[in-house]
């Protein structure tokens, strides 16, 4: 395993998702959370699961990664 904090991080999400990766990330600002329902299939990947990803200090913000498909098209939501 290597000691990079960016590679770990980016092979537990790679593993997690399992498929094929999304070509598209949105950043789900306050208030736009409710976004990721609408997210069909959804692999949700919690950010205390996620080497090196700090937790969220905002209150109301969820603090996840959600994959799936949105309109079509496979995303990744920071959320």
């Amino acid at each position: 395993m290597t000691t990079d904090p960016i590679a770990r991080a980016a092979s537990v999400i790679r593993d997690r998702l399992g498929g094929p990766l999304p070509a598209t990330a949105i950043v789900l600002g306050s208030g736009l959370g409710g976004l990721t329902g609408r997210i069909e299939d959804p692999v949700v990947i919690p950010y205390r699961e996620i080497p090196g990803f700090p937790l969220p200090t905002v209150e109301g913000h969820a603090g996840e990664l959600v994959a799936g498909t949105l309109g079509g098209k496979r995303v990744l939501a920071q959320s």
